[in-house]
């Protein structure tokens, strides 16, 4: 069977950054998801797990740090309270805002997937070349802090 004809849309000097980044950030996900999958969670609800454990936050600060609608965190967090992950609570400096709190078998699930995760990381580094990684990690870094300014 021939190789399918390229897209032109998909060319260097037409194609569209979105679709490139949604693109390729569906494979990851795919990668990721299907990695995370025997820890009984995604890649988001670990990315959400991960970063609340490591300082406690409000959910605004969170959806800020993970580059997420408020309102989508919100959804996102209650599979994970359901799950017994983690519990809101009222913030002790403002009572308007819910602080995240991740527990007991949250802690757990996170120590179970990370092997999955950092696993997956070294497949991704080999397959693209850490050196390849650096320089992605370092453009998406940059260009993310562009226009989040």
């Amino acid at each position: 069977m021939a190789d399918a004809a390229p897209d032109p849309l998909d060319s260097p000097t037409f194609g569209c950054s979105c679709h490139r980044l949604r693109k390729l950030s569906r494979m990851m996900t795919q990668r990721y998801d299907q990695a995370l999958a025997p820890a009984g969670l995604n890649v988001n609800q670990y990315a959400i797990l991960r970063r609340a454990q490591i300082q406690p936050r409000t959910v605004g600060e969170l959806a800020t740090t993970l580059g997420m609608e408020r309102s989508t965190l919100s959804r996102d967090l209650k599979h994970l309270v359901a799950a017994g992950w983690v519990r809101l609570q009222r913030d002790p400096d403002d009572a308007r805002q819910r602080r995240i709190e991740v527990l007991a078998p949250g802690a757990a699930v996170i120590e179970q997937a990370e092997p999955l995760w950092r696993a997956t990381q070294v497949q991704v580094e080999a397959l693209m070349g850490v050196d390849e990684v650096g320089r992605l990690h370092a453009v998406l870094d940059r260009v993310t802090r562009k226009i989040a300014a």
